[in-house]
């Protein structure tokens, strides 16, 4: 097990939601909302076959690690995070980076949750 701290937590990602409407012809449609925000620490996957092939295609893979807390415990892999230092809202659509959540890990000790997320594919 990787020793963490405090002091590896450089990154700020903010954990979206996405909100179902009912469009009134029986669809539903969503828009994403932020449900917190917290400091995170970033490890880039650079290895494996998969993780190759995704680059190719233009795929970002990562694993990011938050502290585990009641609002950090509650994610689910229909969520997406945003990298906060690389866009803004502009007329309401995310202009930065953003990344679908593919598995949540929390640690042995309960201490933290990982996140393997992956950005260059659909928002959704």
């Amino acid at each position: 097990m990787v020793k963490r701290s405090a002091g590896d937590l450089y990154h700020r990602y903010a954990f979206d939601k996405r909100e179902q409407i009912d469009d009134g012809a029986g669809n539903t449609v969503g828009r994403w909302i932020e449900q917190f925000s917290v400091r995170a620490g970033v490890i880039n996957l650079r290895g494996g076959e998969a993780v190759m092939a995704g680059r190719l295609e233009g795929k970002h893979t990562q694993v990011v690690f938050v502290r585990a807390s009641s609002q950090t415990r509650s994610i689910s892999t229909d969520w997406r995070l945003r990298d906060v230092r690389t866009g803004a809202f502009v007329n309401g659509k995310w202009t930065g980076v953003s990344y679908n959540i593919r598995e949540i890990t929390r640690s042995d000790d309960r201490q933290w949750i990982e996140v393997l997320s992956e950005s260059g594919v659909a928002d959704g």
